[in-house]
């Protein structure tokens, strides 16, 4: 079985990118190292790497959007990448082409990635289909989410047909992997009601699909328990937009029970999806979503590129902490001081 995106080529790596058409070629031609190092180059904070990003990433979009995009989120502990792996080894099978983006939980302390994903992905990383990032928070304009989405751009210009983006956990990045992705899974584990408590409603309700993973010897009866729960939990949500009924699944990622089942379950929702239009529009809806973010992302850099804007904003801020004046207020007036020096250029 032939992989779905028809862009994959194999190389020995060997280039030396210069203008923009030399880029596109070492992403198509140039193996892992190509995506490696146009990776890289998006997340460079200089105006000049930015730019050359940006024509990059625009010859890139032509041989985009033929990839399957998931999202795996869940608490800590669930199990997320060895539950990876697991999918990742199973599906290879297919002879799908695989690229991990992973978002990594030290990043935003360090700004950089320790890579940890790699090693916790022993098997699955030295396979020549398959592409391993983390994705580090700090390294971008539009920081995590941002990232991920133009690393995602150039997996997929590159020929990966299965695009994984593993979430730090639970929280509100989850909200902008899942304007990303094609299907959103929540992953869970036995025996986690204080944890399952503390998932949001809203998070929940984004999911396509919810897996109870470690439901291995000698956790069955505890995951059987945790299915019941959510099926509880989840039976009044609205109906899922794929026209499919939410499934709660059991999985296990160390002894392989119901991996099978979930990429089949997987695919088919895929299918689906794109059997009643849902999965193009999802896609369109995504676009709009980061067309507005990066728009966001743009007016804040132009803010603060001019050095009296910065002053003044410096200023603000310290007003609002000593209780001088409220953050609505202090908005207010930095937008109206701005809008006065453009109309006096």
């Amino acid at each position: 079985m032939k992989g779905i995106n028809p862009t994959f080529k194999r190389s020995d790596g060997s280039f030396t990118p210069q203008g923009v058409s030399d880029w596109l070629d070492a992403i198509q031609n140039g193996g892992i190292s190509g995506v490696s190092r146009a990776i890289s180059l998006l997340e460079n904070k200089k105006p000049e790497a930015r730019k050359m990003a940006m024509k990059v990433l625009e010859r890139c979009m032509p041989y985009t959007g033929k990839s399957i995009r998931i999202a795996i989120s869940g608490i800590p502990g669930a199990g997320k990448s060895t539950f990876i792996e697991a999918i990742g080894n199973e599906i290879l099978q297919k002879n799908y082409r695989i690229a991990v983006l992973a978002i990594d939980p030290s990043s935003q302390r360090t700004g950089g990635s320790i890579l940890g994903d790699k090693t916790r992905m022993e098997s699955l990383a030295k396979h020549p289909n398959v592409y391993i990032r983390p994705s580090p928070a700090g390294q971008s304009l539009g920081g995590v989410a941002a990232n991920t989405r133009e690393a995602m751009y150039i997996c997929e210009a590159a020929g990966y047909d299965l695009i994984l983006i593993e979430t730090v956990g639970v929280g509100q990045s989850e909200v902008a992997v899942h304007s990303m992705a094609d299907l959103m899974v929540l992953l869970t584990i036995p025996g986690a009601g204080d944890e399952l408590q503390g998932i949001k409603r809203g998070i929940m309700e984004m999911a396509d699909c919810i897996v109870v993973n470690k439901a291995e010897t000698p956790n069955e009866t505890k995951a059987e328990q945790a299915a019941r729960e959510l099926r509880n939990a989840t039976h009044v949500f609205p109906p899922h937009p794929y026209g499919m009924e939410l499934k709660i699944m059991l999985a296990s990622a160390t002894t392989k029970q119901g991996i099978p089942e979930f990429i089949e379950h997987c695919l088919e929702l895929v299918n689906t999806a794109k059997n009643t239009g849902m999965f193009e529009q999802r896609r369109k809806d995504q676009s709009e979503y980061w067309l507005n973010e990066a728009l966001h992302q743009i007016m804040i850099q132009s803010l603060m590129e001019n050095k009296q804007n910065t002053s003044h904003w410096e200023d603000l801020k310290m007003k609002v902490k000593r209780g001088e004046t409220n953050p609505f207020s202090a908005a207010d007036s930095f937008w109206k001081q701005f809008l006065s020096s453009q109309k006096n250029k």
